[in-house]
């Protein structure tokens, strides 16, 4: 569906992607997501996929304003699919406020999703959502709080012996073992020591004498533990802690990431993926970001011969891509390495698609292998005004024109029809630029889109 107003974007992002649109570069793929502001990264591997769960800040927060959680997914570290909306305040009736840093883990075949919100009573506590599929929607599972603590930012992992951990904690760090059956734990809370040798020394702050923050992140990596957190305040850095089993005892390490960027607070995540281990955060790099509008980014990076992880430091171009994009099989067309102008939409034929398409807006893909040649190129679209055109460009958004779809309007914006054009010169694995033209307002949705031989 379309919006009678402007397009969703602050007038920052607008004026971003307009700069953009007159800039012949190659464009940088850190943040992951254009469409809107995402922060606290929560990915997990699934299906030889990485699936990044995120919160979401509304435009033009002031505050932590965000009132539900959405859903990226990659096979090449390059290119995002979005999924759009997983879950949101409205799954948990006991709740009312602040959607904030959850993460989602897999067990016997049913997906769970640990997140604090604010309860109708005032307090902070975890809900769990469930759900039979990764990508959900997910439910409440319990229809009541898991763990009524006050405090946020819960990560949950499972060791090799099947036992399940609860983590969370500002202030303080506390966790649960979780009951196999993921909703439910043993014994009581323990509430971790937060000693200087385990967490460092913070100066000039006597109620925080540890570098430990919030944002607990717990992962393993061959015998060792490693707790990785948001640390000081404020702004926060990233700083990581070690141990030699689930629940310590632990060992100050040392600093993952400086401050930087335009946001005070930070949020790790770190997992490995074919062969490869990626540390996701967020940064107030988008135009108009702040501590409030964040943006999740991921860096690549390599541990040292003695586990070590080293100083990890923010860039605009991301992770190398991992292997090529397929444009031979039907690609979804919210799939991207970067965009500018466009928003995604619930699509009324399922899942997601592309919309708020003006002028001079794009999409970008990257590493596309067209091999020897591609000859055509088809496009799922609808338009209730008089439609525009898909420009196929390589290189970079004003690159070598190899095709242009033309799209008519289809009645609705949600008739939709299939449009097909001839394609010359693409060939080899190039980046695929495709640019929105037209007149004036919104052009058309955007489904699908497929090249053949």
């Amino acid at each position: 569906m379309k919006l009678s107003t402007l397009k969703g974007f602050s007038p920052l992002l607008l004026a971003f992607a307009t700069l953009l649109d007159n800039v012949d570069i190659v464009r940088a793929d850190n943040p992951l997501v254009q469409t809107l502001y995402t922060a606290d990264p929560a990915p997990v591997v699934y299906n030889d996929r990485v699936y990044l769960f995120t919160g979401h800040d509304e435009d033009g927060s002031t505050t932590y304003n965000m009132k539900d959680w959405r859903l990226y997914s990659s096979s090449d570290m390059a290119n995002w699919q979005d999924h759009g909306v997983m879950m949101s305040l409205a799954t948990f009736s006991w709740a009312n406020a602040n959607a904030w840093a959850g993460q989602v883990i897999e067990r016997n075949g049913k997906f769970y999703y640990y997140v604090p919100v604010r309860r109708t009573t005032g307090s902070m506590a975890i809900g769990v959502g469930i759900s039979d599929s990764i990508t959900g929607p997910y439910r409440d599972a319990l229809g009541r709080p898991l763990v009524d603590n006050n405090e946020i930012d819960p990560t949950v992992f499972i060791d090799n012996d099947g036992q399940a951990y609860l983590y969370w904690g500002n202030p303080g760090l506390s966790y649960v073992k979780l009951n196999q059956d993921m909703i439910s734990y043993s014994g009581s809370i323990n509430k971790v020591t937060l000693t200087t040798q385990g967490f460092g020394t913070r100066n000039g702050n006597a109620q925080r004498p540890t570098m430990y923050e919030e944002g607990p992140w717990l992962s393993k990596r061959g015998s060792t533990y490693y707790m990785t957190y948001a640390a000081n305040c404020c702004s926060e850095d990233i700083r990581y802690s070690t141990g030699p089993s689930a629940t310590g005892p632990w060992t100050y390490k040392g600093l993952v990431m400086a401050t930087a960027g335009r946001s005070f607070t930070n949020h790790p995540a770190v997992i490995d993926y074919k062969g490869n281990s990626y540390f996701f955060y967020h940064s107030g790099a988008l135009p108009g970001g702040s501590g409030y509008q964040r943006s999740v980014c991921v860096e690549r990076f390599d541990y040292g011969s003695d586990g070590s992880i080293p100083t990890i430091s923010m860039t605009t171009s991301g992770p190398p891509q991992l292997g090529t994009l397929n444009p031979y099989v039907r690609q979804e067309a919210e799939t991207m390495a970067f965009s500018s102008g466009i928003k995604t939409e619930t699509c009324s034929e399922g899942g997601m698609s592309v919309g708020f398409i003006e002028n001079n807006d794009y999409i970008k893909v990257k590493g596309v292998a067209f091999g020897n040649g591609a000859r055509s190129f088809t496009a799922r679209v609808s338009s209730a005004t008089s439609g525009g055109s898909i420009e196929l460009r390589l290189g970079n958004v004003n690159g070598n024109l190899v095709g242009t779809c033309n799209v008519s309007g289809t009645g609705s914006w949600t008739n939709w029809a299939t449009v097909t054009c001839s394609v010359s010169n693409a060939s080899g694995t190039q980046d695929l630029f495709l640019k929105f033209t037209g007149g004036s307002g919104y052009l058309f949705n955007f489904n699908w889109w497929q090249f053949s031989q």
